[in-house]
């Protein structure tokens, strides 16, 4: 097994406008906060200032920039280049948000296609599409300490949890979502006896596919960790896995042309999915399983990002060039931040 820094080679293994309708809601976790936006086909990350929904700056980054993550000091932005049909992309594009300066890309070397993003204890995981696989990039030491391969089509979006010890994965062209699970028989790294004696894996990692609707992209763990949610774009369905099970335990018809991405609001009663083939966001109480709203936003709606304190979500409406703010007790549009060419992967960088 290799591992890829900014250089081209391997090395051992072991060796990341605004346009207000009404009043401009500022997240209530503090000034600091601000809200970074991608724009996939301008190249760019947008640094958007949440009291005045204004944006303050734009830095150009890599090829088709997909899904973005921030350090926890608010210093640095990791975004993944994913590429295209004629272009191959195997760099995460790292940003000063202090200077508001691109650095110097993480060259992934044979590892391509980046897409889904967690960071996760100061480092970065991503989905390598074009591999088959899930990997980390460690910006301590400025290399890519670990990789695991999936083995599905289109391994796409991503969710880590506390400790990095659970991984969850979508995998769209084989209908799948992939649980991997730390496996604590290869915890103080006793590989060999695991191995022969205890049915352990040298990887440290147990891997388990679950099977969903057809093309699921856009997932979210309830708050609780209970119950994983899954949005199939290609039939318009929500797959529900029972996490302690690891099983689908109901199928949920919401009729959308492309469910695109899916997110529980912190207090998890409600889910936001977005529809990107038609631009509607549409609302369901988790309790019931019934609609609650359908938003109409424009053509196409992407991504999804929920403020903490619970009051807002901000939706990417790719196919229109803005984000809409929804306010998530009225569940309607109090504002707009207009961008640059179809803004899709957003997240919160807090600067301390």
């Amino acid at each position: 097994m290799t591992t890829y820094c900014r250089s081209l080679g391997p090395i051992a293994l072991g060796c990341l406008l605004a346009l207000p309708l009404g009043f401009a809601p500022a997240v209530a976790h503090g000034a600091s906060t601000i809200l970074l936006v991608l724009d996939q086909k301008d190249q760019s990350l947008l640094i958007v200032d949440l009291n005045s929904l204004k944006i303050v700056s734009r830095v150009k980054v890599g090829g088709d920039p997909h899904e973005v993550v921030a350090s926890a000091d608010g210093r640095f932005a990791y975004i993944s280049n994913y590429g295209s049909l004629s272009i191959t992309q195997h760099t995460l594009s790292v940003v000063d948000l202090t200077t508001s300066k691109a650095l110097s890309p993480v060259d992934l070397g044979a590892l391509i296609a980046p897409h889904g993003m967690s960071l996760v204890d100061g480092r970065v995981y991503f989905t390598a599409e074009g591999s088959k696989l899930v990997a980390r990039y460690d910006p301590a030491t400025n290399r890519v300490d670990m990789v695991v391969g999936i083995g599905q089509d289109r391994t796409h979006m991503l969710i880590v949890d506390e400790g990095g010890r659970r991984i969850f994965t979508s995998n769209v062209n084989s209908n799948t979502i992939t649980v991997l699970q730390r496996d604590n028989k290869n915890d103080d790294n006793r590989w060999l006896e695991a191995i022969l004696f205890n049915n352990g894996d040298i990887s440290g990692w147990k891997e388990t596919a679950i099977a969903v609707g057809k093309g699921p992209e856009g997932f979210d763990l309830a708050p609780d960790g209970k119950e994983l949610w899954a949005a199939n774009t290609h039939d318009g369905t929500i797959s529900i896995i029972d996490i302690a099970a690891l099983k689908v335990t109901e199928v949920l018809d919401v009729h959308m042309k492309s469910a695109n991405r899916l997110k529980f609001t912190p207090d998890g009663r409600q889910v936001l999915i977005s529809d990107l083939g038609n631009g509607e966001l549409v609302v369901l109480d988790t309790a019931s399983h019934q609609e609650l709203k359908r938003i109409s936003l424009g053509h196409g709606a992407g991504g999804i990002l929920m403020a903490p304190d619970g009051a807002h979500a901000y939706v990417a409406v790719s196919r229109d060039d803005y984000v809409a703010v929804i306010d998530l007790k009225t569940l309607t549009v109090t504002a707009r931040i207009a961008t640059g060419q179809w803004p899709d992967g957003m997240s919160w960088a807090i600067r301390k």
